[in-house]
């Protein structure tokens, strides 16, 4: 019995993508390839913006933790989705299933208001450019931040304290590649009325609340770049503006798919490859839609590797000195 939840379940199976063996090992290698760009273009975009000052700005403050979010929230379910690929039977335990849906909703929160902070960043940015020093001061972003992350914290302790109060008795096959939070509520032999409750109002606050946010920030901005009189000025908002619209779309758009379906058996399978979206093509996509025609990220590479390759140098020179 699983300590203090009153549970008959010690573990879960999780069904995974597909039970058909013959696509286990293309989905694994396509996984692993994902992961890998994942890792690779979110830990590039933080060493970046690290080692350049000149990316020592509230637009790249919050990028660099979207940069970090994306990577410890991939880092949840993808290294078990691999593993599972490769096993006949996919058991997770009973406490390793609450870990990952508590940090599954702690990044995914987390995600949501560092996307409002970027949106309320290109807001002073366009429509109050004279006070953007003071509307976004260290101390102000710093701030930003903290709200995040407590919010997050506080709607994963939310959504996880609740899902400890329910009872598991015989079936344990959760119906996804990791455990979350609709198919979990499926398998539950007691009443699930206060989680319910609580991905309303939890939902409400967390998800809702941002998007609108979001929207009444791009209402701001859209108004404010047709006002401008020069072609330059509006294609240089546009462009400030379109790698963030992208990365909510993709986000908010896949999650909203997946939460807001009925939680059929033919909709849960769906919600799977909507699941993917968010879970594993947003982080990977990020450092992409940011970095692709930005033209500080691209200064701050060129600088980067010019000054490894200076290094290298002067180190091999050394050696032939030597």
């Amino acid at each position: 019995m699983a300590p203090g939840n009153g549970s008959f379940v010690t573990e879960f199976i999780l069904v995974g993508l597909t039970d058909q063996p013959d696509l286990q090992l293309p989905l694994f290698f396509l996984f692993l390839v994902t992961y890998v760009v994942t890792m690779l273009g979110n830990l590039g975009l933080v060493a970046l913006i690290g080692l350049n000052s000149h990316l020592h700005t509230p637009m790249y403050f919050f990028l660099f933790n979207l940069s970090c979010i994306d990577l410890c929230y991939s880092s949840v379910f993808t290294p078990k989705m691999l593993m599972n690929f490769l096993s006949e039977k996919n058991f997770i335990s009973y406490r390793e299933c609450m870990t990952q849906f508590f940090f599954f909703c702690f990044f995914g929160i987390s995600e949501c208001y560092v996307l409002v902070s970027m949106a309320y960043d290109r807001y002073v940015a366009i429509c109050n450019p004279l006070l953007y020093n003071i509307a976004m001061s260290p101390r102000v972003c710093c701030t930003l931040m903290l709200g995040s992350y407590l919010m997050a914290f506080s709607g994963a302790m939310a959504h996880t304290g609740c899902m400890l109060r329910l009872t598991f008795c015989d079936a344990n096959s959760i119906n996804h590649y990791f455990c979350d939070l609709l198919p979990m509520l499926q398998l539950s032999c007691t009443s699930t009325y206060v989680n319910e409750m609580m991905v309303f109002i939890v939902g409400g606050i967390n998800v809702i609340m941002p998007s609108l946010t979001i929207f009444i920030s791009y209402g701001c901005i859209l108004s404010n770049i047709f006002r401008m009189s020069s072609k330059e000025g509006r294609s240089k908002a546009f462009s400030t503006c379109s790698s963030h619209i992208i990365a909510v779309s993709l986000f908010f758009g896949s999650g909203a798919y997946m939460y807001l379906n009925p939680s059929s058996a033919g909709a849960m399978d769906e919600g799977k490859i909507s699941s993917l979206f968010y879970t594993n093509v947003v982080p990977m996509m990020n450092p992409l839609i940011y970095s692709f025609r930005n033209k500080d990220v691209t200064f701050a590479l060129r600088k980067t590797l010019s000054r490894t390759l200076e290094k290298m140098n002067a180190f091999s020179n050394n050696l032939v000195n030597l």
